[in-house]
């Protein structure tokens, strides 16, 4: 790890209070950012601002009142908005095929997942243009890239949008000085996932089976990914698909 990357800097992180979220909150902090932990979860959303040195904002992302609050916290908090990681999303039972996913469910996860990161990119760019540089980092996934038969349609074409929507903005205001980039993680062994796989071993299995690395990642390893972009160091990388995913998306066969 290099120590002090992200020194004097204020990163505000959605989904903060588990999982990828959780795990970068740890890395930022590490790196010398402060921190604004943002999570629907009051209990873990705060635990994760404690062990971080900074300060949790309860906010549903799917709010843009809420969303705003957020941001103009750490605005006033710490007097700057260098990096926005907006990570928050589900993955419901009930987002399953085309052919058995109602409505209400679509709706849902579309707001969870890709209306949020439309609503807190709006909210980072305008405090980002005034101080102009920033960095942000949306997370997608290897299945914006990929198709599966083990579908979850909605998830899915959530995080195609989420793709596109940060390849558009980080084309639009490169010239500010703000990078944007999709990260695109594969399966994470975080509560989420192992919630979705521990009511389907064989579900789990299929998709095990497709990774070169034959393991599913550990979030602190999707974290470093994060702080990298987030850093001086990614400072030529903007509008990129930023896949960690341990192969999967370049495998035709993997290994025996």
């Amino acid at each position: 790890m290099v120590q002090g990357r992200l020194a004097g800097r204020t990163a505000v992180v959605t989904g903060a209070g588990s999982g990828i979220g959780l795990a970068t909150v740890r890395r930022f902090a590490a790196e010398g950012a402060n921190v604004v932990a943002v999570d629907v979860d009051e209990d873990a959303g705060s635990k994760a601002a404690a062990e971080a040195g900074g300060v949790f904002v309860r906010a549903d992302v799917t709010s843009q009142d809420d969303v705003a609050r957020a941001f103009a916290l750490a605005h006033e908090t710490y007097g700057s908005v260098d990096i926005a990681f907006n990570n928050a999303g589900i993955s419901p039972p009930d987002d399953d095929s085309i052919l058995t996913t109602g409505l209400d469910a679509w709706r849902r996860v579309q707001e969870v997942n890709l209306t949020s990161v439309y609503l807190c990119c709006r909210e980072a760019i305008g405090y980002m243009q005034r101080q102009g540089k920033g960095s942000i980092i949306n997370t997608a996934s290897f299945v914006a890239v990929m198709g599966s038969a083990t579908s979850q349609i909605s998830y899915t074409a959530s995080k195609g949008g989420v793709l596109a929507l940060s390849r558009e903005l980080g084309v639009q205001f490169a010239r500010e000085g703000i990078r944007v980039n999709a990260l695109c993680p594969g399966p994470v062994n975080t509560p989420l996932l192992t919630e979705l796989f521990a009511k389907d071993p064989e579900r789990a299995a299929r998709r095990l089976v497709h990774i070169p690395v034959g393991r599913f990642a550990e979030a602190s390893e999707i974290a470093a990914a994060v702080a990298f972009l987030a850093s001086d160091d990614a400072s030529f990388i903007t509008a990129s698909t930023f896949l960690v995913d341990g192969g999967i998306s370049g495998a035709y066969v993997t290994p025996l």
